[in-house]
């Protein structure tokens, strides 16, 4: 059996045409890619997503509460239970360091002890976004300096969950968002098995 792991891999684009590219940090753009040997095939149509990446926040206080944002998505149409997160800004970023300000900006706190839960695609069908996920303990208050809260974020929700009521309502469907799910999951995932150790 192979190793049990994803691999590197690029197809050749015959074309690509750019169908929304501006100043902010995503693009949409249509690429014709050919499968590698193939050259009798036509070439496929495929539509990307540019995006720089972003990192989350599973922010943790000394009673294993979580810190919990409640967000307006026009996209999703919803009013979603989030986690602190942000974009990469820029190329070559460090993902912690953006998960660090996220949480100084969205929540105007601090962690003595970060750990990288995981690092996943968001979407690979149509985007190679990666998404970083950290947790975050020792938490204080921080100045959220010259950041302020926009559009959406002005309209933001702060509170604290249990972290046991959020893997019920995640398993549950309550909580859909998926870098929630995917980051209570994965620290759920990390104490079972640091139990199990004993």
């Amino acid at each position: 059996m192979s190793e049990l792991r994803d691999v590197p891999e690029s197809w050749p684009v015959v074309e690509s045409t750019d169908l929304h590219r501006d100043a902010w940090v995503v693009a949409f753009r249509s690429d014709r890619v050919r499968r590698p040997g193939a050259d009798h095939e036509e070439p496929f149509r495929r539509l990307v997503l540019e995006h720089p990446g972003a990192s989350v926040v599973l922010a943790i206080d000394a009673d294993d509460r979580v810190l919990c944002l409640r967000q307006y998505r026009h996209p999703a149409q919803y009013r979603l239970v989030e986690l602190p997160a942000g974009v990469i800004d820029h190329p070559g970023e460090d993902p912690e360091q953006v998960a660090r300000r996220e949480l100084r900006e969205e929540a105007a706190l601090a962690a003595e002890h970060w750990t990288h839960l995981l690092s996943t695609l968001s979407s690979p069908g149509y985007s190679a976004e990666w998404i970083h996920f950290y947790l975050a303990e020792g938490l204080s208050p921080a100045d959220r300096g010259d950041f302020l809260l926009e559009h959406e974020e002005a309209d933001l929700e702060v509170f604290w969950a249990p972290f046991a009521d959020l893997v019920d309502a995640v398993l549950a469907g309550d909580v859909a968002d998926g870098p929630v799910v995917q980051a209570v999951l994965a620290l759920q995932v990390r104490r079972d098995r640091e139990a199990a150790r004993g």
